[in-house]
């Protein structure tokens, strides 16, 4: 299964796919998207075989799709429960190739993620958590119609200065009626 858009797929991740996400995640000990994606959490630089060992993990997995652009794999799309039993869910983006950055493929890639997990999964909401020094993620949930659920002022530290938290979400309704998600 797979969805695309304007030269931009998103699909389960494939055995193929592992080196390429490996260069682009964790060969650097400081990759340039980390700077945005919750800097304020440790990364750490893995060895290729220990990333391969944990292949069955990774490939063809609900919870984590790559992002492809005209063959090339330049992020990830993921999920995760926050609490199953009331499905809460939080989904994810991280575009890893800045060159892919501020080019709209996030939007696009976000938005065929949300239609799938509407469409997929009996969810009432959808959301992600994110800090105010990542303005184009925040821009991307205004982008795609999210409302901004909550701001938990302070409680980022990085680089020597405070972030909010911020949570922001869409209801299946809101999503039912904008008809920019189904196109």
């Amino acid at each position: 299964m797979y969805y695309g858009v304007d030269g931009l797929m998103i699909r389960p991740i494939m055995e193929q796919d592992l080196p390429i996400l490996w260069s682009l995640i964790y060969k650097e000990e400081s990759p340039e998207w980390k700077k945005w994606d919750a800097p304020y959490f440790e990364h750490k630089q893995i060895p290729l075989e220990e990333y391969l060992a944990k292949k069955d993990q990774i490939i063809g997995q609900d919870k984590q799709w790559a992002i492809e652009v005209k063959g090339e794999v330049i992020g990830t799309v993921s999920y995760y429960w926050e609490h199953q039993p009331s499905l809460w869910l939080e989904m994810g983006i991280v575009i890893y190739n800045p060159r892919y950055w501020n080019g709209g493929y996030g939007t696009k890639a976000l938005r065929l993620w949300t239609n799938h997990l509407f469409n997929t999964l009996p969810l009432v909401r959808v959301g992600f958590t994110t800090w105010s020094g990542n303005e184009r993620m925040i821009c991307l949930g205004e982008k795609l119609g999210m409302t901004m659920e909550a701001r938990l002022r302070k409680c980022r530290y990085y680089n020597g200065r405070y972030y909010d938290s911020i949570r922001m979400g869409l209801l299946r309704e809101e999503w039912e009626l904008n008809a920019l998600f189904h196109s």
